[in-house]
């Protein structure tokens, strides 16, 4: 069997694939066949040399070959046999390293690529590693920087307040060394004026205390100058209170002739003041005008009337333009204050529609004037 095994080793070097074991076996398969044919030319010698008178001779001689022959025959089968063994044994192992082969080719290519897929994890893990530990460097260098730049700040804050704490110090000292020797000037100063003016009051008052005693003295010494002075000062005494008294009385009668009475809120008789006063701008005038004209033409028509806001602080005339407007145009007006609602509270809503179906009621129509200054410190009404 090792000549075989060599044979096949041989063989495998040239060509491993099972083409080969094919071929070698068809080889050995023509050199060592077996014909049934030589059994039977057998089997028919044997039976004539039986029939022959020498048949036992030759019978023996015949057994004797025959038997060189089976055994030569033996040997060739079992050489037959053992080749077909052995090529089936080729390419059965043939067949095996194939399959190991195959099966170590596929171990090798899925150990190469785990071993590639460790490979890469690992050099990916490797990279991120890297990169995480330049990110944290990079963090902790940033980090270190900012401390820095902090500590600088901090230090450069530190000095400038030092700084200005030494130069407020120093302005401060010098301001109160300027300050103190100021007011010490300024005291000495006073302190001369003081006696100057001490000096000068105690002066004209020694000079005025002379003039008026002699004054006084040439006075008393003198009657004709002294009922002339008792004269002059009761004269200027009437006179003051005449003119007084004279002015109060004149005012009055001009107040009752021109003017009208306090508690007068309203009339139609004209006075000077009022002839003489004209309050109203020209474009409003012309404006109120115009409105007047349209109310008046609307309730002449039975048109649909417009709402009017006035705006203005109180006293400026939106209460009698209203009333002028109503009796102008020939309607009635109701005049509503804020004084009026609200001492009636919560019913202060029922009293109001009650007030606006006894307008629907009028033939004329009704104008209404609300004061909404009033009005809107009513907070029930709103």
């Amino acid at each position: 069997m090792s000549w075989l095994l060599s044979f096949w080793k041989k063989d495998q070097k040239k060509d491993s694939s099972s083409e080969g074991g094919r071929a070698f076996e068809k080889s050995a398969k023509l050199q060592y066949d077996f014909h049934s044919a030589d059994l039977e030319r057998a089997a028919s010698a044997a039976k004539t040399l039986e029939r022959s008178m020498k048949s036992k001779q030759k019978l023996k001689n015949l057994k004797r070959s025959q038997t060189l022959r089976h055994f030569v025959f033996y040997d060739l089968f079992i050489q037959k046999f053992e080749l077909l063994s052995a090529g089936e044994g080729i390419r059965m192992v043939i067949n095996h390293v194939q399959r190991e082969r195959r099966a170590l080719e596929d171990d090798n290519a899925a150990s190469k690529s785990r071993m590639d897929y460790q490979d890469n994890l690992s050099r990916k893990r490797l990279r991120d590693q890297l990169s995480q530990e330049k990110l944290s460097k990079d963090e902790e260098g940033a980090k270190n920087q900012e401390a820095n730049r902090l500590k600088n700040v901090e230090y450069e804050a530190e000095l400038r307040y030092q700084n200005d704490l030494k130069l407020l110090q120093a302005r401060l000292l010098g301001e109160a060394q300027v300050e103190r020797e100021n007011s010490e000037i300024q005291l000495e100063r006073a302190r001369m004026e003081a006696d100057e003016w001490r000096k000068t009051v105690l002066q004209t008052i020694s000079t005025a205390g002379s003039l008026f005693g002699a004054g006084l003295n040439a006075l008393l010494s003198d009657r004709d100058k002294v009922t002339t002075t008792v004269l002059a000062c009761t004269a200027l005494t009437a006179g003051v209170y005449a003119s007084r008294y004279g002015i109060s009385s004149l005012t009055k009668f001009i107040e009752s002739r021109i003017g009208k009475p306090s508690l007068v809120r309203e009339t139609s008789r004209l006075n000077a003041v009022d002839m003489l006063q004209h309050p109203l701008k020209p474009g409003l005038e012309d404006r109120l005008r115009k409105i007047a004209l349209s109310t008046r033409y609307t309730k002449a028509n039975n048109g649909f009337y417009r709402n009017i806001l006035m705006a203005g602080p109180p006293g400026t005339g939106k209460t009698m333009f209203a009333k002028g407007l109503a009796k102008h145009s020939g309607m009635d007006y109701a005049i509503l204050t804020g004084g009026d609602i609200s001492p009636l509270g919560k019913s202060g809503v029922s009293a109001l529609h009650k007030v606006f179906d006894w307008a629907m009621t009028s033939r004329k129509g009704c104008e209404w004037h609300l004061t909404f200054e009033e009005i809107r410190n009513n907070n029930h009404l709103l």
